[in-house]
């Protein structure tokens, strides 16, 4: 609840001020959004699977067992995400920097509430059915599927797995370098 207070607040605040063009501002949010997916993705894969012992460890504790509790203290990211937002208040105009944090505020607790869904909830349509399954995949298969709330990054960086039935019929360079990594 606090991820996403905070998000709404510095959306809020950075609409309330009425400096940006409408457009401006909803772009600005929108790349906060993309920023965060980026984020997210870099952190899983790189840290969260990468040399920081800890880390890994951790991690591979949500692997072994997804549902368990293993978050960080509530105060700690919406307090982290008012810091950069401080910062970037200092270095940008202050409506954008406002804008542009809680679009990744935004992101963050939408990563959190998916991420809560995805391990959860046994979904009946196939949309929400494929997205969570991307994400249970990388549980079987930790070299592949790194983004939770969005795709996009695991196919542009060739991360997406993708199953050897698919990829016998329609070779693609994503499903082939995911299954050689792992």
């Amino acid at each position: 609840m606090a991820d996403i207070a905070v998000g709404f607040g510095l959306l809020f605040a950075g609409i309330g001020r009425r400096d940006l063009h409408p457009t401006v501002g909803v772009l600005t949010i929108v790349l906060g959004l993309v920023v965060f997916s980026l984020i997210e993705y870099c952190f899983h894969r790189w840290l969260f699977h990468g040399p920081v012992r800890v880390l890994k460890e951790s991690h591979w504790k949500h692997h072994q067992t997804p549902l368990a509790f293993d978050a960080l203290p509530f105060f700690l990211p919406p307090l982290g995400i008012l810091v950069v937002a401080a910062v970037l208040a200092l270095l940008l105009p202050t409506s954008f920097a406002l804008l542009l944090t809680g679009g990744l505020a935004a992101g963050y607790a939408a990563y959190g509430l998916s991420h809560a869904i995805i391990h959860s909830v046994h979904f009946r349509r196939s949309l929400p059915r494929r997205w969570a399954a991307a994400h249970h995949i990388h549980h079987h298969h930790p070299n592949a599927n790194f983004g939770v709330t969005t795709p996009l990054w695991d196919i542009l960086l060739g991360t997406r797995y993708t199953s050897k039935s698919v990829r016998g019929s329609n070779p693609d360079r994503t499903g082939a370098r995911a299954s050689e990594k792992g």
